[in-house]
């Protein structure tokens, strides 16, 4: 995998990332305590993007920058993962310099990114990973697909990259699960989706099972320089948690990972008294920067959800901000879901639609 940091662009290994054990975390919410602030609720990722990265303004550099330098959402050391885990190694001083000379001039991402608009995410963020990749002169292909025939597409190759005279085949996703259980369980099921279509578990399996196994099948002997050497998975995202209860963190899962709240509908009047900002979609990769005046207080934000979930019965992001100057900067972030989200997800899982 690559290490951005790595002048010469060849990709890196796997590190090494610390995983422990379930233990209990208490989650740092204000318990509806309206006099107290948000910023000393803060989740500490946020803090540290706002420390490293607060002087990025534009939304494709800050959402490249977080794909860069988040913490992986898996453990790429857990057993679990039997090695097949890719993890981007640090953000050195030189790819920061490009980042910020980035920001100033961000014309050469917004060309490689084009003037499509972009309704899926996980698009998004591979079109910004192989704009990084490109960079650093170790993308071979992006987006290749593998067919049998004309009308039959085996699969897809997210990222072919060089890494000396290697050849690797990287798999990526950025996802974004709400927990609904008291543990991930050993499976991950207990982590879904927003919008109740699959579960951190189901979608790792399919990673493994089927798309990382693409370069063996014969259809894609022809579309390759050489054989693969390695083939492995990168996984970014946010997890997020009942608002109201603690949390444990479970064995592959890296301890350091981006997380987040949620809590129903019917339980928003215990924010506290903080801006808010409904998050684009485009906008759920790093932590949410916006002008001052694109905030809203508490009712604002209940009578938006309000509309917003009239129309559509679905989970909202939200950011709660803080003001820093002509800036709103994201201290927390959570999902707010319809208040019947967790009995829909039960009548999936009877119904067999959820694992």
């Amino acid at each position: 995998m690559a290490d951005p940091g790595d002048s010469a662009g060849a990709p890196a290994g796997p590190a090494a990332v610390n995983g422990d054990s379930a233990s209990a975390v208490a989650i740092p919410w204000p318990g509806g305590d309206r006099g107290t602030s948000a910023a000393a609720f803060a989740d500490p990722y946020q803090a540290r993007f706002a420390q490293r990265w607060g002087h990025l303004h534009h939304p494709r550099v800050r959402a490249l920058a977080w794909l860069l330098d988040a913490p992986d959402l898996l453990d790429p050391a857990a057993p679990h993962w039997q090695g097949r885990i890719a993890t981007l190694g640090p953000v050195t001083p030189e790819i920061a310099d490009w980042l910020a000379a980035l920001d100033l001039d961000p014309a050469p991402l917004d060309a490689a990114l084009g003037e499509r608009h972009y309704s899926r995410l996980g698009l998004y963020a591979e079109k910004l990973l192989a704009f990084y990749f490109a960079s650093q002169h170790t993308l071979v292909a992006h987006g290749l697909q593998v067919r049998a025939s004309r009308n039959d597409t085996v699969g897809e190759f997210d990222f072919l990259l060089r890494e000396g005279a290697a050849l690797v085949h990287l798999e990526f996703a950025t996802k974004f699960y709400l927990l609904d259980a008291a543990t991930a369980g050993d499976d991950f099921n207990g982590l879904i989706g927003p919008n109740l279509a699959d579960t951190l578990g189901a979608k790792m399996r399919k990673i493994f099972d089927k798309q990382l196994a693409l370069a063996q099948h014969p259809a894609a002997q022809p579309l390759l320089p050489q054989a693969v050497d390695r083939a492995q998975a990168l996984v970014k995202g946010w997890l997020f948690y009942p608002a109201d209860a603690a949390h444990g963190v479970t064995p592959g899962i890296s301890r350091e990972h981006c997380q987040g709240f949620w809590m129903p509908l019917a339980q928003v009047d215990g924010l506290p008294d903080e801006q808010f900002c409904v998050m684009p979609r485009l906008q759920w990769l790093a932590p949410l920067k916006v002008a001052a005046d694109a905030g809203m207080d508490r009712l604002a934000l209940q009578a938006e959800l309000a509309s917003q979930m009239a129309q559509v019965s679905a989970p909202v992001m939200v950011a709660v901000l803080r003001q820093e100057g002509d800036w709103l900067i994201e201290q927390r972030r959570g999902f707010i879901v319809p208040d019947d989200w967790r009995d829909r997800a039960a009548q999936k899982r009877r119904d067999g639609k959820l694992p």
